[in-house]
């Protein structure tokens, strides 16, 4: 999916669309001028993701007013499987990839078989589908699982179902597949995405050092999908190891809709992107050692022993005639201490380098 130590951009479209293709197509065209590596959609058959008494979110009522239920909003809000493969072949031309988080089992199907996607983002609200995380593993593609909502014991469950599917075993209880998660098995297969869900994300609710957490817990690369205003939190996420950043955006936050409050305009997606790319040049090697421009800087920048009055040889080194100045292309200063009181074998002027044989 990305190359090593790089950091993956995917531009969170979501329903940002408000189930208009053509504003789809704008949104990619926006994405890939962003720089973004991938844009990310959702696929979902509304009578298939919420029954008629799923009521809408907190956030999802105040951004997209009015009596409809949840139902009523996705169904204005979907994109069928005709018009998602336009996108797909879209995104082709405008060389960018094409990502899509399935809701439902049909959709699954579709991104596998029909756009044969070797990459499918999993929403936080699916970690405890245990039927769909089964299918997905079971397509051969690379699992981008978010955890918003769920402790540490749901994400090694939900891992633990994801090593059963690569085994094939059914059926299991919930207990089986906490015990079946097997650090290392699922490197390849699975990343995890940290996750607040919540639109905007409170500050003191982000926890981005649950990052790290998630990490060592189960040896898989980490990323993080972020819900917050601005792109602060995006960037020190990446400075903190992130190999994913996903993000909402709009082509206007001003649009009507559930998530365009809390996404980015196009000009703020590249500003994350330039942003999220001088980070990840920054980060570099965990080697301690001078760059090769600090080589050259350093002979300017460090000292060198030199005589501090005149000396003449047989003369004694000390504290009155010995000192240290710039440039550094003599004898290092950590030698100090080891010349005080010896004899000086040669003749020196002010100024003058001592002499590394000295």
């Amino acid at each position: 999916m990305n190359e090593p130590d790089t950091v993956y951009v995917i531009a969170e479209a979501g329903v940002n669309h408000n189930g208009d293709p053509e504003r789809a197509w704008e949104m990619i065209r926006a994405a890939a001028g962003a720089g973004a590596d991938a844009i990310k959609f959702q696929s979902f058959l509304p009578d298939a993701l919420a029954s008629t008494r799923a009521g809408k979110a907190g956030y999802q009522q105040r951004n997209a007013p009015g009596n409809e239920n949840q139902l009523e909003m996705l169904s204005r809000l979907a994109l069928d499987f005709d018009e998602q493969h336009s996108l797909f072949e879209y995104c082709r031309e405008q060389d960018i990839a094409f990502l899509s988080s399935p809701f439902d089992a049909a959709s699954a199907r579709f991104l596998h078989e029909q756009l044969r996607l070797e990459t499918i983002k999993l929403g936080s609200g699916e970690l405890t589908n245990a039927p769909l995380l089964w299918q997905l593993i079971e397509t051969g593609a690379h699992l981008i699982l978010s955890t918003g909502m769920a402790t540490l014991e749901e994400i090694r469950t939900a891992l633990g179902v994801c090593c059963l599917a690569l085994d094939g075993r059914v059926p299991w209880s919930e207990e089986q597949a906490r015990q079946a998660f097997e650090p290392g098995r699922l490197v390849d297969r699975v990343t995890l995405m940290h996750c607040t869900t919540a639109y905007p994300s409170p500050l003191d609710e982000v926890n981005l050092r649950a990052m790290d957490t998630l990490r060592e817990a189960t040896g898989l690369d980490v990323g993080y999908s972020d819900h917050t205003e601005g792109i602060a939190v995006s960037l020190a996420a990446v400075a903190r190891g992130a190999r994913l950043i996903e993000k909402h955006f709009t082509l206007d936050r001003a649009l009507p809709g559930p998530d365009h409050a809390a996404s980015l305009e196009p000009g703020e997606l590249a500003e994350l992107v330039r942003g999220v790319r001088a980070i990840g040049a920054a980060l570099g090697s965990a080697d301690k050692g001078p760059s090769a421009t600090e080589l050259e800087n350093a002979i300017v920048a460090r000292k060198s022993l030199v005589a501090a009055r005149a000396i003449r040889a047989g003369e004694t080194f000390d504290v009155h005639n010995l000192t240290s100045k710039r440039p550094g292309t003599g004898v290092s200063p950590i030698r100090y201490w080891s010349l005080l009181g010896k004899t000086a074998r040669f003749d020196y002027a002010v100024d003058d380098p001592i002499r590394n044989d000295e």
